[in-house]
């Protein structure tokens, strides 16, 4: 990975800097901590480097009811415990809350192979199941140390207790694999549910069936990386991420056959694509359906995306890293087309780097921004600056003044307090 330093202090103090008008910051950290049980405890982490507060980085977000879940991934040594969760309404609101464990410390104990290991990117669903991939690594990039295998957990929410672990077959992966993204695919119940996980690095996609409790692997070029795409330019950092392929996937909602559309685009690449899950959640014809794959149209420069999330009414949500910005498509009303995307808010510093984006069940719009190239390229946070920060709105707030606005007539808030059905806004 080649890297050059273009101004970073610069762009990341620049007094100028465009900043978030719609998005409105709920919690951000300079690092992070977490709930010890005592002082005692966390001082005795610290001392034997259990606990290292500037190795830890957030990635991930989840929200369900009164739980905001973050993810922390075991790339350096001294991160405690990789799947945490913020509860929402505390009786003491902290800017910088702990986090903690989920559902407790054992389970994310570094070496406990039942539990999780490293985890990226996790999905509550409408079951009340929360689905979290273990990569079960320690480590990145050449540092890599494969303590478990690649697993899916999946937790009662309403109980906080495991009900599953199922470790992927060793043909479902490569020596490349990298795996980060998941999405979860309900149908007409809830054991009728497939997980989707995409490979970013060994480019291939992972399908794992709840009800036959069994997975396969699926490949395809476009999968693949566009080798004039991976060039990157953010927070004053020029680097190249050239090798990876298939990241962001977003499921549509159920369509009139009864399936949805997977949604999809390699990191290193401006172009989106698109697969019904009929091909994905058959074993045979996921992998000889090589012209049910579609290609979409490019986005244009400065596009790469890392996370998508697509709500119950077709409205996608999306990050642009290049552009410290959160975008939007209403796949519902328009097609696939950079006349038809726009940006939801930006902002040039607490928006460098939106790592993930997603839609709670009261239609929140949630991000978190985490400043990676910063701290994975450079090695260059600053611990005395804020450096994480999760940010929130109602999405008609978000969406309001840009081409996915569904209707300005109408407010986010009649929505929720029913006085009219969100479906009205897409008929």
């Amino acid at each position: 990975m080649r890297v050059s330093l273009l101004g970073l202090v610069l762009v990341l103090g620049a007094v100028a800097a465009k900043s978030a008008t719609k998005l409105q910051e709920k919690f951000n950290w300079k690092l992070l901590d977490y709930a010890y049980p005592d002082e005692q405890s966390r001082q005795h982490a610290l001392r034997t480097g259990e606990f290292v507060p500037e190795n830890g980085i957030p990635v991930g977000i989840e929200i369900w009811k009164d739980k905001l879940f973050v993810t922390v991934p075991r790339w350096r040594k001294g991160i405690p415990s990789t799947l945490n969760y913020i509860p929402l309404h505390s009786d003491v609101y902290t800017k910088s809350p702990a986090l903690i464990p989920y559902p407790d410390w054992s389970t994310n104990r570094e070496g406990n192979c039942a539990g999780v290991t490293t985890t990226y990117r996790i999905k509550a669903d409408a079951c009340d199941r929360l689905w979290v991939l273990d990569s079960g690594t320690l480590g990145i990039e050449n540092t890599t140390t494969q303590l478990c295998p690649y697993g899916i957990l999946v937790f009662d929410l309403k109980t906080d207790r495991l009900i599953r672990r199922y470790d992927f077959k060793p043909e479902d992966t490569n020596d490349r694999t990298f795996i980060a993204n998941i999405a979860v695919d309900i149908g007409k119940t809830c054991d009728d549910t497939f997980v989707y996980a995409s490979d970013e690095l060994g480019h291939g996609l992972l399908v794992y069936s709840w009800e036959q409790n069994t997975s396969w692997r699926v490949e395809h070029g476009y999968f693949h990386p566009d080798p004039l795409k991976g060039d990157f330019n953010i927070a004053g950092l020029n680097f190249q991420w050239f090798e990876e392929g298939i990241f962001g996937i977003a499921l549509s909602p159920l369509k009139n056959d009864g399936y949805r559309t997977l949604f999809f685009n390699p990191l290193a690449s401006n172009r989106q694509f698109a697969v019904s899950t009929m091909v994905l959640r058959h074993k045979e014809l996921a992998q000889n359906s090589y012209h049910a794959f579609v290609p979409l149209a490019e986005r244009g420069p400065k596009s790469h995306l890392t996370a998508n999330f697509m709500d119950d009414f077709g409205m996608m949500f999306f990050n642009l890293i290049d552009q410290n910005a959160i975008g939007c498509w209403d796949s519902s009303r328009h097609p696939y087309d950079p006349k038809y995307l726009d940006v939801v808010d930006r902002d040039d510093v607490g928006l460098v780097f939106p790592s993930d984006v997603k839609v709670d069940r009261n239609y929140n719009l949630w991000v978190i921004s985490d400043r990676m190239p910063v701290f994975l390229v450079a090695d260059a946070l600053d611990k005395n600056d804020i450096n994480f920060r999760i940010y929130s709105a109602p999405i008609f707030t978000a969406l309001r003044g840009t081409v996915c606005d569904p209707n300005t007539q109408f407010h986010y808030d009649d929505v929720r307090h029913g006085v009219i059905s969100l479906k009205d806004f897409y008929e």
